[in-house]
């Protein structure tokens, strides 16, 4: 199978999984009366997957820290952490499907700007009409979504 496809595929899946985990999370939170406790939790669970999948897919490492890696690339974890506390706390009062939208015009926005300068080490994709057109059709379609029905 061609690793467009697969990548195609992988991504949709986790795509799949970013409101499941927004629904079930936020309702954690919810009935602990605690958003943090619920991302605590989350985390927890998280870093037992990850580290499982670490030790048998390639052992233990050498080295935590990388020679020569500038120091921003190890706040992943921040913004993972204030997704999964921000998305924990507003997807029961604000609707799953309202709070990943958003979250979803915030990461073309994002996407769009890292891609165009090639920030933090990633491959470079200037901006052009095409995709300019095709963000602008996206943010549409989230904000048709998100439009109350008349």
């Amino acid at each position: 199978m061609n690793t467009t496809v697969i990548y195609a595929i992988v991504m949709l899946l986790a795509g799949l999984g970013i409101p499941v985990m927004a629904a079930l999370n936020g309702s954690l939170g919810a009935r602990l009366e605690s958003p943090a406790l619920a991302a605590a939790i989350l985390f927890v669970v998280g870093l037992t997957v990850a580290v499982t999948y670490l030790l048998t897919t390639a052992g233990m490492p050498s080295t935590l820290i990388a020679p020569d890696t500038p120091w921003y690339f190890y706040l992943g974890g921040f913004f993972v952490m204030f997704y999964i506390l921000s998305i924990t706390w507003v997807a029961p009062r604000f609707g799953v499907a309202n709070a990943v939208s958003f979250v979803l015009l915030g990461q073309l926005v994002a996407m769009s700007v890292i891609d165009h300068y090639g920030l933090f080490g990633s491959k470079q994709f200037v901006i052009s009409y095409q995709r300019i057109a095709g963000l602008i059709l996206m943010a549409a379609g989230v904000l048709t979504v998100l439009a109350k029905p008349s």
